[in-house]
């Protein structure tokens, strides 16, 4: 099932591509070595509701290519409503080929990390540096608010509760966000393939979206590890375990902040991220 592109008017919508033979909604801004955002998967989302606050200031300094995986967003849903790692890491892989990017920086959110990790993994050559953001890719106990969002049946009354477990300044949560991402959740096709994505009993998608702890410590890669102090959907001790098993890592842990860092500390997170990456293009130039 595909939405018609040529028919909506969104922010939402940038411009298709073909990646891995699936159509595929993305936003590509800016100019320098690209930066590939992948999202995370709550109930509706697309790379744009993701993104869109920090994918202008990331554009000031590189080229940002941020998609709708494949079954999310305005990208293509599969007709077998088939999903896995695999097959989300090689939608990534096709969206880079598609547009002739041989290395990438990598920044995946929550979902998105996940996928991130495990390209980065198989595919070590394709990612400069990676960064890691309130992700899965390890395996922990699921979360009371994680089971939830995988879980949600559409519903106004639903989609403020996974607001409020979203976010921790719960200022950010009001009646007219709330209106717009449930009407995002119930698009047509949108909820048919979200609820074949995470079926019950879901600690096994948790697992099956985490890498082998010996792949992970053998990532050769500088990588970023994010979260939000009071996240209620990835804990925190994720983050913990990434760090401490990835050699080349740095930590940054977020106080007064749930699950939403890129919107809830928006600018200092774009920093962060900028200045880890600028790191890799200044020693890239020989300045160093």
């Amino acid at each position: 099932m595909t939405v018609n592109l040529a028919t909506t008017t969104s922010p939402e919508i940038g411009r298709e591509i073909v990646a891995a033979g699936y159509r595929t909604n993305l936003h590509d801004e800016g100019d320098g070595f690209p930066v590939m955002l992948i999202h995370g998967s709550g109930p509706g989302v697309t790379a744009w509701a993701n993104w869109r606050l920090v994918i202008p200031e990331l554009a000031r300094q590189r080229r940002v290519v941020a998609p709708d995986m494949l079954g999310f967003g305005y990208s293509e849903r599969p007709e077998d409503q088939s999903y896995n790692r695999d097959r989300w890491v090689d939608h990534a892989l096709g969206v880079m080929d598609e547009l002739g990017l041989k290395q990438v920086d990598l920044i995946g959110n929550s979902f998105g990390g996940g996928i991130a990790l495990a390209l980065a993994i198989r595919y070590p050559e394709r990612v400069r540096r990676l960064v890691l953001m309130g992700s899965v890719g390890v395996s922990f106990p699921i979360t009371r608010g994680l089971d939830e969002v995988w879980g949600y049946q559409p519903s106004l009354e639903s989609i403020r509760q996974l607001l409020d477990t979203f976010a921790f300044d719960r200022s950010l949560v009001d009646d007219e966000l709330a209106q717009l991402r449930y009407q995002a959740s119930i698009r047509p096709g949108f909820q048919e393939s979200f609820a074949a994505m995470f079926p019950a009993p879901r600690q096994r998608w948790v697992d099956s979206l985490a890498s082998p702890e010996a792949d992970i410590r053998a990532l050769p890669h500088e990588v970023l590890v994010i979260h939000g102090r009071e996240d209620r959907v990835i804990p925190v001790q994720a983050s913990l375990t990434l760090a401490n098993w990835i050699d080349r890592s740095q930590l940054h842990v977020f106080g007064r902040c749930g699950h939403w860092t890129q919107i809830e500390h928006a600018s200092r997170f774009a920093r962060l991220v900028n200045d880890f990456l600028s790191e890799a293009d200044v020693m890239a130039s020989g300045a160093l």
